[in-house]
Formats: C-alpha cells, sequence, structure tokens
C-alpha cells in the first residue's frame, strides 16, 4: 500500500531517491547498524549495514524561499527491511536540541507514505519516562510528537521497506546523551516468529506503562486531511507551529501525540 504525497520525490530500489523537474533534495546520508547500537536491545546484534537513508530539505524550487523563511525543513526518510536481532528495523531515538532561533525543542510532524511505521514517543528522556505511546501508522496516517518528548520511529513490517516524510524545524538538531545512557529507550519492540510486535521494558528507567493505539485526528493543530506538503503549499501557516512551537505553548503542557 502506497499513499502519494504530491511532492515528486520518490524512494529508488537502492534506498536512495529521485526527484522530480522542479522538486529540490540532497543526495542521501546513511544510517548504518553501528550508528544506532547503542540504543538497541542487543547492541551486538546483526542485522542490515544501511539501516535507514535520509534526505533532509527537501522541497519544490518555486518554495525555497519561503520555506527558508519560515523556519521549516521538510525531510523523506526510508526504512530497510529486515530485523536489527530480536527487533524490527528502527532509529535510536532522540530528542529535539533547543533551536537557537526560538529557544524551543520543536515538534515533528510525520507521514507514513509506504508500508507501515510506529512511532514510539515518551515524555521524558530521564529517569521516569513518564506518558508513553506507540501509535501504529499506515500510509497517509499524520503523527505528531510534541516539544521535547523523546522518540523514534520503527519500520513495523520486516518484509518491506519503509517511508515517511516529515515537517522538521530548519535549525533542526538531535540530542541522544539520554536514550544512550539509558541502554535505549524506554520499551523496546520485539518481533516474534510470525513478525507480530510485542513490548519489553527497559529496566534502566522507572517503571511506566505503555499505550499501544492507532493515529488521532488533531483538530487542535489545524491538520488537514491533504498531503503535508501540500497543506504547506495551500496555508504555510498551518504548519508554522513546527519551526515557532510558542504560539501554541499553553497547548503543549497536555499534549499527547
Amino acid at each position: 500500500m502506497k499513499f502519494d504525497p504530491k511532492l515528486g520525490v520518490h524512494r529508488t530500489a537502492d534506498m536512495g531517491f529521485r526527484y522530480e523537474k522542479g522538486v529540490f533534495g540532497p543526495d542521501p546520508e546513511y544510517r548504518r547498524l553501528d550508528d544506532i547500537r547503542p540504543s538497541l536491545r542487543d547492541p551486538k546484534c546483526q542485522g542490515p549495514d544501511t539501516v535507514y537513508s535520509i534526505v533532509m530539505d527537501v522541497g519544490r524550487n518555486a518554495d525555497r524561499d519561503k520555506l527558508e523563511r519560515r523556519h521549516l525543513l521538510f525531510g523523506v526518510v526510508t526504512y530497510a527491511a529486515g530485523r536489527l536481532g530480536g527487533e524490527p528495523v528502527r532509529s535510536q531515538g532522540h530528542v529535539h536540541a533547543i533551536a537557537p532561533h526560538c529557544g524551543w525543542s520543536t515538534p515533528e510532524i510525520f507521514e507514513v507514505w509506504e508500508g507501515q511505521a510506529i512511532i514510539y514517543a515518551q515524555e521524558s528522556a530521564s529517569d521516569d519516562p513518564g506518558c508513553c505511546v506507540a501509535i501504529a501508522a499506515q500510509p497517509g496516517d499524520k503523527v505528531v510528537v510534541p516539544p521535547q518528548w523523546a522518540h523514534c520511529v520503527i519500520n513495523a513490517d520486516p518484509r518491506t521497506r519503509m517511508t515517511f516524510g516529515a515537517w522538521c524545524d530548519r535549525q533542526y538538531g538531535f540530542v541522544y546523551d539520554e536514550v544512550r545512557a539509558h541502554g535505549g529507550l524506554a520499551w523496546f519492540p520485539l518481533l516474534d516468529v510470525e513478525n507480530h510486535i510485542h513490548w519489553e521494558p527497559n529496566p534502566n528507567y522507572a517503571s511506566s506503562k505503555l499505550c499501544v493505539r492507532e493515529p488521532r485526528a488533531y483538530p487542535e493543530l489545524g491538520l488537514s486531511a491533504a498531503p503535508l506538503y501540500e497543506q504547506f503549499v495551500a496555508d504555510p501557516e498551518s504548519v508554522q507551529w513546527v519551526s515557532d512551537p510558542g504560539r501554541l505553548s499553553t497547548l503543549w503542557n497536555h499534549f499527547e501525540p
């Protein structure tokens, strides 16, 4: 099952990306298995050497100045098929660094394009992780991770690759220290022999509960049914809170993905 993001960015067979005429984007960066071992349940596990490929700052040529002026950045990521030992292919988990231009650890909007994804997020990367959620998303689904939450993205189906797009702040940065100090996030996704995912708590955190669910709507954020990039084209202000989360400061205090 696939989804048309209406952007003109396509995954290639070698985990690269192809851009249609009128669309800009960089060469991909590749995250290797050795790059993410510190946050895996089994840091010595075997798995695909290229775990995922990422292109940060893609868009239509006509929008480039607008994106830069608004401190917005669109990224696309493809995950390999397969397993990382007993876990599905996933990122290592991080918290967004404070963006200098706004003074916030900024939120992120994910949109699944291909495959099956789980966006896992926890309220804190400290000893007490607080609220923990795992959101199973299909092509076309959107998931919002609020400021300061630690999170990762998981390829929920080891038989296929998974691709998503995301709105981020242009001055994005990733902070890994606390996640790595705890040997990963508060819950590990584990695959059984039938490729079903179950969850195991990380004993390096205080006890917590995990809520596993499907995506919800975000009427409070003004997200529409249109593809994420198309929503920006139609109404740039509608996603401006990604790079200016202070305009929703009272909302984030009680927000859950």
